[in-house]
Parts: structure tokens; sequence; C-alpha cells
């Protein structure tokens, strides 16, 4: 087999939607990616989307990897890892640090750990990179060149992940919450089911797609929208008794302070 341009230890949804984008995007020919990757069902998904995807049970020695597999079952993949030599390494197993990834591979392995989102599944993920002891900024632009095919790309301190974690890496189960909510008490009020879904659905999209389109300050576009003693002032005006900002506030803080619990 030609070496590999770049290999996927693991090859679940995220993975798959990362390849997927680097495909689409030119990053690398589908020829060009190697998957590690036990499990029959996956392999068949990934070699249905992909045919000429390279899919085996081992790492090749000497290629970039990313590390895609789930926390408790990276302690595993380690030893592959690191009988393989593999030279740079981008993890986005929640929670592992680069210092725990550097003591299990060989010394000056380049390691940058990532957290990203769901949204990277359609395209709209947004991700942080922070780079390990031996990363350089050759190495910060190589993870981002990889995960800039399915979103956007931040760089922040390894320190800052896991208040990255309580933004954006649990951000959409928040967003799909609020979903949840403003679909029942459109039902609430008498709308059927499928017109509240709808309801919500485009609103959430077009209000999102607003925000990131326009550049306002989302304060300016919730002013814009309020008239005054209208009906969007009556219902902030509920949000603002009921402390919505104070409730958001402590919710990100118990987010952070998990992630910081599972990567200590």
């Amino acid at each position: 087999m030609t070496s590999p341009k770049l290999q996927f230890i693991g090859g679940g949804k995220m993975a798959e939607a990362l390849l997927g984008g680097m495909i689409a995007t030119g990053w690398a020919a589908a020829d060009e990616i190697h998957v590690v990757e036990p499990s029959a069902e996956r392999q068949a998904i990934l070699s249905d989307a992909h045919p000429s995807l390279s899919i085996g049970d081992a790492p090749v020695a000497g290629v970039d990897a990313v590390l895609a597999v789930k926390p408790q079952i990276a302690p595993e993949v380690f030893p592959g890892l690191a009988a393989a030599s593999v030279p740079r390494l981008l993890s986005i197993a929640a929670g592992i640090t680069t210092a725990a990834i550097e003591a299990a591979l060989p010394e000056g392995t380049v390691v940058v750990r990532s957290m990203p989102n769901t949204p990277a599944l359609v395209g709209k993920g947004m991700a942080a990179i922070a780079p390990g002891a031996h990363a350089g900024d050759d190495d910060l632009v190589w993870a981002t060149s990889i995960l800039s095919a399915v979103g956007r790309v931040v760089t922040v301190a390894e320190s800052g992940l896991d208040a990255v974690t309580g933004v954006s890496g649990s951000g959409p189960a928040y967003v799909f919450h609020l979903a949840e909510a403003l679909t029942a008490a459109g039902i609430a009020q008498g709308l059927s089911p499928e017109v509240a879904d709808t309801l919500t659905r485009q609103t959430l999209l077009g209000a999102a797609t607003l925000l990131s389109d326009s550049g306002e300050d989302p304060a300016q576009l919730r002013i814009n929208v309020t008239s005054p003693n209208g009906t969007t002032q009556a219902g902030l005006e509920v949000m603002y008794e009921r402390g919505f900002a104070e409730v958001i506030d402590a919710v990100v803080a118990a987010a952070t302070a998990r992630s910081a619990e599972l990567g200590s």
C-alpha cells in the first residue's frame, strides 16, 4: 500500500465527518487516508461512502494521525501508536490532556488537542485546538487545515479547553433543549406539533444565520427585533425576571467544571 497522507484511529461519526470534509475540500483523496476501525459495521459504512478508503486494524508506521476514539478506549490504542512512531497526532478524544498522550508516545511526538462539536457532522462545526509541549505553529496550521474542513477553528491554551467544552462542545445540546422547550411552548399555545416544530427549527436556523452573517453584536440584533412595549419585549421581560442569563452562566460553569474533573 502507498503510504497514506493521514490516518484516523477510530472510524466513528466524527471521524467520518472529518474525512468526508477533507475529501470534499481536496485536502486528500480517499485513497490517501487510512482508517483503523475494528467494527465491521463501521468499516462497511465507511467503505460504502468512500470505496477507495484504506481500512485496517493497525496504524501505519510514520504517518500523521487523528485520534478519534472514545476517551476510555484511548489507552488501548496508545501502544499501537507508539509502535508505529506516529510523528504527529491530532486528538479529538475528550478529556485526555496532551501531557497524558505525550507520556504514552515516543519522546518528541507532536500532539495537538482539540474540542470539536457535533455540528461538524453537517459541516458547521466549531472546534478549538491547543498545542502540546512539542507542537509549533506549523503543527497548529496542520490541525486547523483538518478541522476547518467541517467548520471553524480557533486556537486556545490547553487550560482554556474546559471552558470551550462548556460553551461550544456542549453548546449544541443547550440549543437543542431550547428547541424542545420552544416547540412545547408553541404547542401549549394551540399550535399543532408539526407547525410548532417547523417554526422552531426555521427560527433557530434563521437567527443563527443572521448572527453569523451580519457581523452584528447579538445584543444589537436583540434590540433590532424588540419594539418598545411590543410582543418581543413582553417575552424578554419574563426571561430577565426568571434569570435566563444567570441560568446560562450556571450551565456553562457546570459543564466547564465537569470537563476539568474528567481531565484530572
